[in-house]
């Protein structure tokens, strides 16, 4: 199979961990005879430097030629110290979240045997947890209107959202759960905000076609506090923007670090695939950022773009052996030895050859 695949590193970390991605895609590729065409992209800060606008359209035009984009981070300190700065790295996100369709970032949260102790949580409430979350991503706050008056001192940010929205992301959620646990969770503030008064009812309409989906709705802040009492009682949890960006980061830690956790998000045009992880900019440069959760976002690349199974299984069954034979870096390496990032990913592409068949037991 020929793949063509939008490579945009971005800022920080990022092009030092899709690096990594990129020797781990060409060793599965290599190994299973298909060709990998990559195309580079500027975008966040690396693109305002070199031509104003952090989602020229250039890079646009890139992506949507692409059949799937491998993405590493946005941000910059310049930028998220300066509050009055015209133009801004995350913008350029926002911006190719609308042009492409990005409408449903899919995060996976589940446990690495080999590491269910570095999480801060305790080992016999997180053991089994393997969730879902589905986070609206083209409405809400983050696009409705904005802006100041009283002469700059009232701000107002405001959260809008259509019936089509929700119900294209609940869609999908229902399609998901019913791979899975049949289990949803619709997270709202019902009680409160109109426009999740919006979200329960076209959920709740939408009962009837997925009869053998168990469905339950809980409000967001309830939902924050059993993430870290009892995960594993989820499945699939559907919610929009900013609730989906807070809770997804508070999810992450279940795992026993951010630099473990793969996402995609799901679009009308392409989709794109990226680590949930910042641009950590402290890291930047220092070979030593984690690149297993890049790693095994091109892990849900090969099954989600390409419907490419066993390519994706292999990866996720190389990427627990680094884990279980300590072949880590710094964030993961306890009293170990703390291996570089490149020397992580020299080490991951070289196993993909010794691997003749990937195991059941790969990660989620």
């Amino acid at each position: 199979m020929e793949l063509n695949i939008a490579l945009l590193p971005g800022d920080g970390i990022g092009p030092e961990v899709v690096g990594q991605a990129v020797k781990v895609v060409d060793a599965v590729a290599g190994k299973f005879g298909h060709k990998v065409n990559w195309t580079f992209g500027l975008t966040g800060a690396a693109a305002i430097d070199a031509v104003g606008d952090p989602y020229p359209e250039s890079t646009h035009a890139i992506c949507m030629a692409a059949d799937a984009v491998l993405f590493g981070a946005i941000g910059h300190p310049r930028y998220d110290n300066d509050p009055k700065a015209p133009v801004r790295p995350e913008q350029g996100l926002l911006k190719m979240r609308k042009q492409l369709g990005l409408f449903a970032n899919v995060r996976p949260t589940f446990t690495f045997p080999s590491l269910i102790d570095n999480s801060p949580l305790k080992r016999e409430r997180i053991e089994g947890t393997d969730l879902i979350i589905l986070r609206e991503l083209t409405g809400g706050i983050y696009f409705g209107e904005r802006g100041r008056k009283d002469g700059g001192d009232t701000a107002f940010d405001t959260c809008t959202y259509t019936r089509d929205e929700v119900k294209r992301l609940a869609k999908l959620g229902f399609e998901m759960a019913m791979g899975r646990r049949k289990k949803l969770c619709c997270v709202d503030k019902a009680n409160v905000l109109e426009s999740s008064r919006l979200w329960r009812e076209t959920v709740q309409d939408m009962e009837k076609d997925f009869p053998e989906v168990e469905v339950s709705y809980e409000f967001v802040d309830a939902v924050a506090m059993r993430l870290v009492q009892w995960p594993s009682a989820y499945d699939v949890l559907i919610t929009e923007n900013l609730f989906g960006d807070i809770l997804t980061d508070e999810a992450s830690v279940i795992s026993g670090s951010m630099g473990l956790m793969p996402s995609a998000s799901i679009g009308v045009h392409t989709s794109l695939f990226e680590p949930i992880h910042g641009s950590y900019p402290q890291a930047a440069g220092k070979d030593i950022a984690n690149p297993l959760a890049t790693v095994l976002s091109a892990a849900m690349l090969f099954e989600d773009a390409f419907g490419l199974k066993e390519e994706a299984a292999l990866i996720r069954a190389v990427v627990n052996k680094s884990l279980a034979e300590g072949i880590v870096t710094e964030d993961l390496a306890g009293k170990g030895k703390a291996y570089k990032t490149s020397e992580v990913g020299d080490w991951l592409a070289s196993q993909v050859s010794l691997l003749e068949e990937a195991t059941t037991t790969a990660a989620q």
